[in-house]
C-alpha cells in the first residue's frame, strides 16, 4: 500500500513538473568557435520583446528559457550582431542548437517544424550560400504554393525570402497559407499593422521608428532632433558603392541610417565595412514589411526616406538623386 502511495506521489510530480515544462521554452545550445562568452537572444514573447543575453561556458554551452503561448521566432547573435541562428520556439519546446560558430553551420533539433525548417536548409544549401537570392526566392514560393497547409511555408516567407519588391506578391503567397498554419505571433512581421501608406497620399510625420541595432538589441530612433537620410537595402546591391558615394556628399548635420532588409546577415559586417564613420546600421528581417518602417512606403529596395527635423517625410522613393536633393532643400530651411 505504501508503495502505491509513493508511486502515486511520484506520479503527480512528474504531472506537475511537465505542467510547468508547458509555461515555458528552453533552448540548449554549444557552438564551437563562438566570438565572445555570451549569446544575444531575441524573441517577442508572451511580456513582449526580450533581448537579453545568455552567458556561456568555456565550450561554448549555454541556456535560454523563455515563454511564447504561440510559436516565435527566435534569434540568436553573437556579440558583433552577426547572427547564429533563427529557430522557432513555444512553450513545452525543449530545443538543442549545435555547430560551429566561425564556419556558420549551425543545426537545430528538438521540434518537427525546426527539423523540417534544417532539412529544408540542407537540401537547398547551394541556394543559400548563392550571392543571387532569385533562385531561393523560387524554392520557397514552390514550397509555400505545394504546402499551404505547413507552418513552415510561413517561417520560409517571413525569414528566409528576399524579394519583397512586388508587395502584392507576397502578400498573395502569405494568404494562400491556411490560416491555421500562420499564427499572429509568426505573421505579424507580413500582415503589418494596418496603417500602410500610400504614396499617392500624403506623407507621414513619424517622431520614432523602433529597429534592431548592428551591435545586437533593439534601439529606438528618435527622428525629431535633425534631418535623416535612410537608405533600405538588400543583398546583393550591385550598384551599392555609387549610392554610398552620393551619400556621402549629404553634407554635416546630416544623419544617415542603413538599414539591412532581409534576414540572412551573413555578408553584412563585410558590406558596410566601408562605410563613413558615424553611420548608423540596423536590421529590418522583414523587409519592406517590417511594421516599424511600413509607413515609409517601402515597395522595394533600394528605397531612400528623408526626414526633417520634426518628423515629416519630405520625400520617400527609389531614387537616391531626389533623396539627396530633399536633404540639400531641408538644410536650406
Amino acid at each position: 500500500m505504501k508503495c502505491l502511495q509513493y508511486f502515486s506521489v511520484l506520479l503527480m510530480l512528474a504531472f506537475i513538473l511537465a505542467a510547468c515544462s508547458n509555461d515555458s521554452f528552453k533552448i540548449e545550445g554549444k557552438l564551437a568557435n563562438l566570438d565572445g562568452m555570451s549569446v544575444k537572444v531575441i524573441f517577442m514573447g508572451d511580456s513582449g520583446v526580450v533581448d537579453e543575453w545568455a552567458n556561456t561556458d568555456k565550450k561554448g554551452k549555454f541556456v535560454i528559457e523563455g515563454h511564447a503561448a504561440e510559436p516565435v521566432l527566435v534569434t540568436l547573435q553573437d556579440r558583433m550582431g552577426k547572427s547564429l541562428a533563427m529557430l522557432v520556439a513555444a512553450n513545452g519546446d525543449h530545443l538543442k542548437v549545435s555547430g560551429d560558430a566561425k564556419a556558420g553551420d549551425i543545426k537545430v533539433k528538438g521540434n518537427r517544424l525546426n527539423e523540417e525548417w534544417q532539412l529544408f536548409r540542407d537540401e537547398h544549401k547551394a541556394f543559400y550560400t548563392d550571392a543571387n537570392p532569385s533562385r531561393l526566392d523560387a524554392a520557397i514560393e514552390k514550397y509555400v504554393r505545394e504546402h499551404p497547409d505547413k507552418m513552415l511555408s510561413t517561417i520560409l516567407l517571413l525569414a528566409d525570402y528576399s524579394d519583397y519588391s512586388d508587395r502584392n506578391k507576397v502578400k498573395t503567397l502569405h494568404n494562400s497559407i491556411d490560416e491555421k498554419a500562420r499564427p499572429k505571433s509568426l505573421a505579424h512581421g507580413l500582415e503589418g499593422n494596418g496603417r500602410e501608406m500610400r504614396l499617392t497620399g500624403h506623407l507621414p510625420r513619424l517622431m520614432t521608428v523602433k529597429l534592431m541595432a548592428h551591435g545586437g538589441g533593439f534601439e529606438e530612433i528618435k527622428l525629431t532632433n535633425q534631418t535623416t537620410l535612410i537608405h533600405l537595402w538588400a543583398t546583393p546591391e550591385d550598384n551599392r558603392q555609387a549610392i554610398i558615394d552620393k551619400l556621402k556628399g549629404v553634407g554635416e548635420g546630416v544623419r544617415v541610417i542603413d538599414i539591412l532588409a532581409e534576414s540572412d546577415t551573413m555578408r553584412w559586417q563585410m558590406t558596410i565595412a566601408d562605410d563613413p564613420a558615424g553611420w548608423k546600421h540596423y536590421w529590418a528581417p522583414g523587409g519592406p514589411l517590417e511594421q516599424d518602417i511600413q509607413l515609409l512606403g517601402f515597395t522595394t529596395v533600394p528605397w531612400f526616406a528623408v526626414t526633417d527635423s520634426t518628423g515629416l517625410v519630405t520625400y520617400s522613393g527609389p531614387s537616391v538623386d531626389e533623396a539627396v536633393s530633399k536633404v540639400a532643400v531641408n538644410k536650406k530651411k
